[in-house]
Formats: C-alpha cells, structure tokens, sequence
C-alpha cells in the first residue's frame, strides 16, 4: 500500500468531508462580507450590520473550533458531523432573520445543508437535519426583520430577482464542489473495503495453506530425515566414479526442505528461515548459482547494474526462494531463453525476469498472485501465488504482464531497507 492510500485509510469519509466543510465555510464567511458591504454602500440598503458582524463572528469562530478539531486528528462520528450541519443552519437562520426572513431571496440556501446529509448521512440524521431546517424556514415566516425596501416598486423587485438568481448559482457550485467530493471520498472508500475484502479472502486461503504446510512438514520431516542418513551411508560405501549420485541425493533432499521451510514461512505459520545482509550483487549471485545448480546445462542471459555503492539487502531463504520460482517457470515456458535484468538504486531493488512463451491469459492474469493457479496438467498452482505473498512480506510487489515480442516479463521491485524486518500476515 502506498504512502498516500495509508494516509487515506487513518481517516473516516465524515473526516474529508468535514475538512470541506471547513474551507467551504471560509469562503461563505468572506462572501458575507462582501454580501453586507455591497449592500450598504452599492445598494443604500440599510441593515442591522452590528447584529450581523455578531452572527459572522460567531460563525468565524465556530469554525476556528473545526481547524482545532481537525488539526487533533481522529474519526469523525455521523453525529458529529450533524452537529456541524445543525451549526451551518442556526447561523443561516439568524443571518436570515436580519435580512428579511422568508422574504430574502437566499433562503434557498436552506437547501445545501440537506443536500450535504443525504449525501454523507444516514436516513435518520438526513430526516433530523430536513426536519430542523424546515421549522427554522417556517418561523422565518413568521417572524423575521424585514428589508427596508418595498417588494412591489419595480426595484425592489429587481434586487430580489437579482438576489435569488445569485443564490442559484452559489447553490449550485456548491453542490457540485462540495457533494462531488463527498461523493468521491465514498467511492474511494468502497474502493479501500473492496481491497481490504479481496486481502482477507487471500488471508484465508494463505490460512489453509499454512495448516497444509503444518501438516505436510511434519509427515516429510522424518523420511526426508532417513534419506539423508542413508545419503551418508551411500557416500562411504560408493567409489569416486558414483559419488556425483549422492551429491545430485542431497542437493535434492535440501531443495525439498528449503521448500517445505518456504511453504511455511510463506503462510506465516513459521519463522522467517534466518537470512542475514548480503550486498545485492552478492545476493542476486547467490540466487544464480543456486538456480544453475538445479538447471546446469540452461542457459540465462543476466544484466545487473545499479549505483557504485552497493547497498544490502536482507537475504532470507524464502525471498531466494521466491525468485528461483520466477525464474523456474521462465525456464519451463522457454527453455534457454530467459533473461534475467535487475537495477538498483539507494531505495530499491527491481527484477525483470523475461521470457518468450506463450504469454499469460485473461484466466491467468486475473487468477495470479490472487488464488492458487496453474495452466500445467500437472502441479498445484502454488508457486506464484506463495511467491507473490513472500514478496509482499518484505514490502514489495509482483507484476506480470505479456511482452509485444511473446513471452512474459515478470517484474519485482523490492525495498531497500538493511533495518527492516518482513511483516507477518
């Protein structure tokens, strides 16, 4: 997950909309202003300007109180935030009141913040908002300071036309900046809980993996155990000329254990399998003489280069592992042409293994890294999607996709930090 999906994810959509609210209501504070300054000396209208300074100042620092709250961090509550909207119309109430009531043309107004509720709100607090705000509109019918100009002389006239035209239009950008943006943090939000809903289905099945490998560790440990032995007995017993059988035995019994011990550690059910800092030239070597090891009469094409100062990686068996399985299926889709480019740089390590096979398909692009999947007759589709949940303990990622020339190219980006330990799922 990147730096700003994790920023994303410590605060609550009531929060963002929240914080829009606050810049939101910056604005209107400086637009009723500029509203009571036109209409004293532009317009001739008298008003009630101390009376009204006391409700913007009001306003003014209610909303410093918000800052305050927003600069303290933490979840915002729906009831918080209804206490904020219920804020917006006891101000726009009092504002109303002193300039006409009913009568003033910006009493469409009352709308936005009911706009804002069935937006961000549930039904309960969307109905206690519209509630509210209806028995504030109707006493402003009732009772209110009336603007000291006639509505029926053709100026007057005017002016409320001109006022409730200005409302419409300060109505609806609000609408469209204030509740698009709502609307967007929802959305990324469904986006987050789809991501995080896809995570614990891996979960689950890296669960039931890590009781398979449990179990399978177990029952193999002690014949994988008797064959060693007998390795060793066949060592001394044997002449020079059949020594290199006993050699391929062991070297295969140690692959089958690495395995076993990677399949755990994988699933989290055991340990991290001891690695310690290699310098990454020295690591990517490693891997390659390992993997040559198993295959020594393929051939890998290899391009390694990065900054003069080599940094250090933490080199832990799983993650070689990891790599060698990459490099396995490469070798399987295309013998003898597979190339193997890495790069470093201070931060991080990248791998691009390529080959020229078939390529992926639409089944396997969507199946890879997600669930257990093979094209192959013959195996458990294990390899990529433990070494998929390997890389990601250590911080990194896998990406796959098909090569213009044929082929996949497989491209792993690993982090560079010497001080760092893998997560655990």
């Amino acid at each position: 997950m990147s730096k700003d999906k994790r920023m994303f994810a410590t605060k609550t959509a009531e929060y963002l909309n929240l914080r829009r609210l606050f810049m939101l209501r910056n604005v209107a504070i400086i637009g009723q202003l500029l509203a009571v300054y036109i209409t004293q000396i532009y317009l001739n209208i008298a008003l009630p300007v101390l009376s009204i300074g006391m409700v913007i100042l009001s306003f003014a620092l209610f909303n410093l109180f918000t800052l305050i709250r927003l600069r303290l961090g933490g979840n915002v509550s729906q009831l918080e935030f209804l206490f904020q909207l219920l804020v917006d119309v006891i101000i726009l109430t009092a504002l109303l009141y002193l300039t006409g009531g009913a009568t003033n043309p910006f009493v469409l107004l009352f709308l936005l913040p009911i706009i804002i509720a069935t937006a961000v709100l549930s039904s309960r607090y969307t109905w206690v908002i519209t509630i509210i705000t209806a028995i504030c509109y109707s006493l402003l019918i009732w009772k209110y300071q009336p603007l000291p100009f006639a509505h029926n002389s053709s100026s007057g006239f005017s002016q409320h036309v001109f006022g409730m035209w200005v409302s419409f239009v300060i109505s609806a950008a609000i609408t469209s900046y204030l509740v698009g943006g709502m609307r967007r943090s929802l959305r990324d939000k469904e986006i987050e809980l789809a991501s995080a809903r896809e995570q614990q289905l891996r979960d689950e099945q890296l669960v039931l993996l890590g009781t398979l490998s449990a179990s399978t560790a177990h029952e193999m440990g002690t014949p994988l155990g008797t064959m060693s032995l007998l390795c060793e007995e066949l060592a001394d017993e044997l002449d020079s000329k059949h020594q290199h059988i006993v050699t391929t035995l062991q070297s295969q019994i140690v692959r089958c254990k690495n395995a076993l011990a990677t399949l755990a550690a994988s699933t989290g059910t055991a340990p991290l399998c001891g690695g310690n800092l290699l310098s990454i030239d020295v690591f990517l070597e490693k891997i390659f003489s390992e993997w040559k090891s198993l295959h020594p009469n393929s051939k890998i094409d290899t391009h390694w280069d990065g900054l003069s100062s080599i940094p250090s990686i933490l080199a832990d068996i799983t993650l070689q592992q990891a790599i060698i399985n990459v490099l396995d299926n490469a070798h399987e889709a295309s013998p003898n042409k597979v190339e193997w480019i890495a790069h470093w740089d201070s931060t991080t390590l990248t791998i691009n293994i390529k080959d020229r096979g078939e390529g992926l398909s639409i089944e396997a692009k969507q199946a890879i890294g997600q669930q257990p999947y093979t094209a192959k007759k013959e195996g458990l589709g294990l390899g990529l999607f433990l070494t998929h949940s390997i890389i990601s303990r250590f911080g990194g990622n896998v990406k796959l996709f098909n090569r213009r020339q044929g082929g996949v190219s497989t491209i792993i980006n690993l982090p560079i930090v010497v001080d760092a330990v893998p997560t655990s799922k």
